[in-house]
């Protein structure tokens, strides 16, 4: 396995060390991470930092339940081929669904939905093209949320692989992947519902957070991703942001700051590392203002559960103090609109609906790096 560049990042060259011993002792996040916390391991790792203080926030049994529940009815409705029925968007959400499966503790290896993320995995990988695409551009008309969502999770599975061969592959994939990302970015500094040149440089907020979080992940996981394509990133969501600190919906359609695209444009820049940019205390205290008190899905543009699995991220990573009673009223509110089995209904298909859903009450159980504080 390739050496790791980002070690001082993400948690130190000891702490990577040992989150790669995971794969290898067959561990799954939830045995190792508890195990260290109860053995006093001192990592500087965030998932240890986890660990320790994952106690002292007790969770309602119900959400776990309703968790448990969720994930069932994704593992019921996935096919042997490792998708959801779900087309056109068969990718992307084959990729969110094998992310919420991921962020219970289950990996490729161990855990009740192994079969189902090693399925899932396989999948992605085989919609991986010559050119880097994981998706289809004959059938998807918008294939860069399949692809930004596929580098998250294949990104977030990396580390969970322990099978070299099955290691080495699924770093070229996302080597590939990161490749097409950076290619597929427009001059303005975003990205739209496909590449830059199939697009006429057309691009808008929520394609554009898909493939930020996607990178981020990648480059936690140790692919190079050019830092370049990062910051005018960046750029581009300040340059959409309005004078309430909300965020337009495209640089070409400047206008109404929406609620989702904001919270997702915050989440994206803390994984890019920008908490102290001028811009993020202005947007956040837009989202705090119009997103806090759970709104309803006519107040969410229509995009409820795409809101809070990126404004969960944001109010997560300000604390316990201003995260636990926010979590008690949008864990219940989502438990409360859960089906007999076990989905949740929503735009675009009820496995989108769930696997935002399941995202959103796992966020706090620190299971995929990409969420942690």
């Amino acid at each position: 396995m390739r050496s790791r560049d980002f070690a001082a990042e993400s948690g130190g060259t000891e702490g990577w060390r040992a989150l790669v011993m995971v794969g290898n002792l067959g561990l799954s996040r939830r045995q190792w991470l508890m195990g260290m916390a109860a053995a006093g391991v001192g990592l500087s790792s965030p998932a240890l930092a986890f660990a320790a203080t994952a106690k002292k926030s007790p969770r309602d049994p119900a959400w776990d339940q309703s968790a448990r529940n969720g994930l069932e009815y994704l593992a019921r409705t996935q096919n042997s081929r490792g998708q959801w029925n779900t087309p056109p968007y068969s990718v992307a959400l084959s990729a969110l669904a094998g992310t919420a499966m991921l962020s219970s503790g289950s990996t490729a290896s161990q855990g009740p939905y192994a079969m189902h993320i090693a399925r899932t995995a396989d999948f992605l990988i085989s919609k991986s093209r010559d050119n880097g695409l994981i998706g289809d551009p004959t059938t998807d008309v918008r294939y860069t949320y399949g692809h930004g969502f596929s580098m998250l999770f294949l990104s977030q599975l990396l580390g969970e692989e322990g099978f070299e061969d099955r290691r080495e592959e699924i770093i070229r994939v996302l080597e590939k992947a990161v490749d097409f990302c950076g290619k597929a970015q427009t001059p303005s500094g975003g990205w739209g519902y496909v590449s830059a040149k199939d697009g006429n440089n057309y691009d808008e907020g929520s394609t554009t957070i898909t493939q930020v979080q996607g990178l981020r992940g990648c480059r936690n996981a140790g692919i190079p991703v050019t830092a370049e394509v990062i910051e005018r990133a960046k750029k581009y969501i300040y340059d959409c942001k309005n004078a309430d600190g909300g965020i337009s919906y495209s640089s070409k359609q400047m206008g109404t700051s929406r609620p989702a695209i904001t919270a997702a444009a915050l989440a994206a820049l803390y994984n890019a590392g920008d908490y102290d940019s001028q811009h993020v205390p202005e947007m956040l205290s837009y989202c705090r203002k119009t997103l806090h008190e759970i709104v309803t899905e006519n107040q969410a543009f229509g995009h409820w559960h795409y809101t809070y699995l990126y404004y969960g991220q944001v109010v997560y990573r300000q604390g316990d103090e201003e995260w636990l009673p926010f979590r008690n009223l949008l864990f219940s509110r989502i438990v409360s609109e859960q089906q007999s089995d076990g989905s949740w209904q929503g735009q675009i298909h009820p496995v989108y609906a769930t696997a935002c859903n399941l995202i959103i009450l796992h966020v706090d159980k620190g299971f995929l790096p990409i969420f942690q504080r």
